[in-house]
């Protein structure tokens, strides 16, 4: 008997699934804490609440197609043109457009791994084909093994730093170098979700390095250091062809009156952010210098969460966390991702790890 059922495409049987972060599970009357989706623990910044209600009169209205508003506001603060900015639902919304815009079927993306989840899945959903260049020492992007890994059908490559998982950065004496050597047909997306996060002084200087180079373009999200997680703005600063091409296939009205709201009186509040920024990065110190006392030897961050590479225990690990009303971030058995969280979790954690086996530290 013929199959009647509707058909669909092959790729779909090939796309890893995005596991989301999830909520503790409730086993024990302690406060649950979610360290598995490298969420704000902070609510809005100041005036933000008061911009969504005073945007939700206006919800029987579309919102502003190209964010107009929001775009200009960007365009300000980072000193660049109204046309080099590109709005989107979330960064992962606006990296599906960058894959749609670059490359098909017989086309390549590059980038490391382990990294960013989506960027196999919006790869394989476009029809081309993901390449994964392992990481490096130091769970680091090994930069000269992703120049060697380019070919004539490379078409994207994706740069996380900080990186998502591990927290690690590109420097960007190594990202020059690297640079030199990619394609100027190629379009370089540095992927800057936690920059905010960021101390390093060597680190990646995405913006600077846009703007000296016409195949570069910056990814960034109003999700994590804005606390924006729930509203999903994300936005991409490059040059007109592309950023022309991003609008192009943007989802229609795609980022909501609310959230171009929200997100406008986000960045009003920068002194507050810094303020909040800066108290996650002590506590994240905090932290790495505990662990690191009682005998972790861990990758350096510079995001909002610590990396765990605790090899055949990481099973273990994640269950003694649920025990505790914890909830952490599995990768496989590469490693465990912990969100630097509320002071309340954070020594939770702490307290957690002292009784963790030895054997267990890496």
């Amino acid at each position: 008997m013929t199959d009647r059922t509707p058909q669909l495409r092959d790729a779909l049987t090939r796309l890893p699934s995005y596991a989301a972060g999830k909520p503790p599970v409730g086993a024990t009357d302690l406060t649950p804490y979610k360290l598995s989706s490298n969420e704000n623990p902070f609510g809005p910044l100041p005036g933000v609440m008061e911009a969504i209600v005073d945007a939700a009169g206006g919800m029987n209205r579309y919102p502003d197609p190209m964010s107009d508003r929001l775009a200009e506001a960007l365009a300000e603060r980072h000193g660049v043109t109204r046309d080099h900015v590109a709005l989107g639902t979330g960064s992962v919304g606006i990296l599906q457009q960058l894959v749609q815009i670059t490359a098909g079927p017989g086309d390549e993306v590059l980038y490391a791994w382990r990294s960013f989840e989506a960027y196999p899945i919006m790869t394989i959903i476009a029809g081309a084909t993901p390449v994964q260049v392992p990481l490096g020492p130091g769970h680091r992007h090994d930069l000269s093994a992703m120049a060697d890994a380019i070919t004539e059908n490379t078409r994207l490559i994706m740069v996380c730093t900080p990186n998502n998982p591990t927290g690690s950065v590109v420097h960007q004496s190594e990202l020059d170098e690297f640079l030199d050597r990619v394609p100027s047909n190629i379009l370089v997306v540095i992927d800057e979700a936690y920059v905010e996060f960021d101390r390093d002084p060597l680190s990646v200087r995405g913006l600077d390095t846009y703007r000296n180079r016409p195949n570069v373009a910056v990814l960034r999200t109003f999700s994590k250091a804005y606390g924006l997680a729930g509203m999903r703005v994300g936005f991409c600063i490059a040059h007109t062809r592309v950023a022309n091409a991003l609008r192009q296939t943007q989802v229609p009205f795609g980022v909501s009156s609310l959230a171009q709201a929200a997100a406008i009186a986000s960045i009003n509040a920068e002194n507050e952010l810094m303020q909040r920024v800066d108290h996650l990065v002590a506590e994240r110190h905090r932290v790495e210098a505990a662990l690191a006392q009682e005998g972790w030897d861990l990758p350096p961050s510079q995001a909002n969460f610590i990396w765990l590479p605790l090899g055949e225990r990481i099973g273990e690990f994640v269950d003694i966390c649920e025990q505790v009303n914890l909830s952490v971030r599995r990768y496989a058995d590469d490693g465990v991702r912990v969100t630097i969280g509320e002071t309340e979790a954070n020594d939770r954690l702490l307290t957690l790890t002292r009784s963790f086996v030895p054997d267990a530290r890496h």
